[in-house]
């Protein structure tokens, strides 16, 4: 299990909330403890401008990083804001960066509207079960969602796309759909650095609200073939090639596991509770959010089973989520 060791250089950054510079030019917006809603953003400053990787969950949280941006950024405004996907933890924040340019894939942006923050308010306004209900106030009940509007995306793609900030390279490449529809990774190739976005959870645990798992595999590899010196996570301390490796191990374990129980003839709430008992599983429940297994063995039947199941709400997961949680 990896938090970050010597071997990059961007892992000898303490994991504390704030501003760190992490490269030549290049910082990174870290906020412990990474468990949700608690996500990592990105800063690239060039001569004349600053491009932004995603914004935060609430307004406020993102109006406090922008102000600790702004001894970096009050003469290289931020022009680019590039979303790495579309959950709110990376482009709530959005609408407080007015005039510049929004940049994601296709998909994120048409998954961008799916979970509006009024969606939100809602449901943590609900009436739900208790054990649900608790959940999601410990989730998110720390965040301000009321009075958000997002703006819609300025620019998509899919595949790859490069920009360019003065003289300096930014790359975009789309890796999803794996956590979500419409994962992209940032890579600056002559700073040697890697925006991961949700691709990597480090130390808490991946979420697979989308899939298939093969992908986000492949994302991990490509991650691993960028060789990068820093490797900046979507949530969690920054991390190297051992980061990397904890999530691709996990991932795959949770394939592996899932199809030979699916074999067997188990129903996928079986082996919720088969694996949160078991011996493999013991070293990942040291993780943040360990629960999340019991959405993440639901998508690796659906993809099994690649009958069309409509994924379940997300009071229901939250629900079972709550429940595997409180059964310890």
């Amino acid at each position: 299990m990896a938090t970050g060791n010597s071997r990059g250089h961007g892992t000898a950054i303490p994991y504390e909330t704030g501003l760190h510079e992490v490269a030549d030019g290049v910082f990174a917006y870290l906020q412990p403890d990474g468990g949700w809603g608690w996500s990592n953003a990105g800063l690239f400053v060039t001569r004349d401008s600053s491009l932004l990787v995603d914004t935060l969950f609430d307004q406020v949280l993102t109006r406090q990083m922008l102000d600790a941006m702004e001894p970096v950024t009050a003469t290289r405004p931020i022009d680019t804001v590039v979303n790495t996907h579309a959950n709110g933890d990376h482009c709530y924040g959005n609408g407080l960066l007015e005039g510049a340019e929004i940049v994601t894939t296709e998909a994120a942006a048409r998954e961008m509207g799916a979970v509006p923050p009024s969606a939100l308010v809602a449901l943590l306004h609900a009436d739900l079960d208790p054990v649900a209900a608790e959940y999601i106030q410990e989730a998110f009940g720390g965040f301000e969602f009321e009075g958000i509007t997002i703006p819609e995306p300025t620019r998509t793609f899919s595949g790859r796309l490069e920009l360019k900030l003065g003289d300096r390279s930014v790359h975009l490449e789309q890796v999803g759909p794996a956590h979500t529809a419409g994962d992209l990774i940032v890579h600056l190739p002559d700073e040697s650095t890697v925006f991961t976005g949700d691709i990597l959870f480090v130390n808490g645990t991946p979420i697979v609200w989308d899939g298939p798992i093969a992908n986000w595999v492949a994302a991990c590899d490509r991650i691993l073939e960028l060789g990068c010196d820093v490797i900046v996570p979507g949530h969690g301390p920054l991390t190297d090639a051992d980061g990397v490796l904890a999530v691709r191990d996990y991932l795959t374990w949770l394939e592996d596991a899932c199809r030979s129980r699916h074999k067997e003839g188990l129903t996928a709430a079986d082996t919720v509770s088969d694996l949160a008992s078991s011996d493999e599983f013991a070293p990942y429940r040291e993780w943040g959010e360990w629960e999340r297994l019991a959405v993440n063995v639901r998508a690796a039947y659906r993809e099994i089973d690649d009958d069309g199941t409509i994924p379940s709400s997300f009071v229901e997961m939250a629900t079972e989520m709550a429940m595997l949680a409180a059964s310890g």
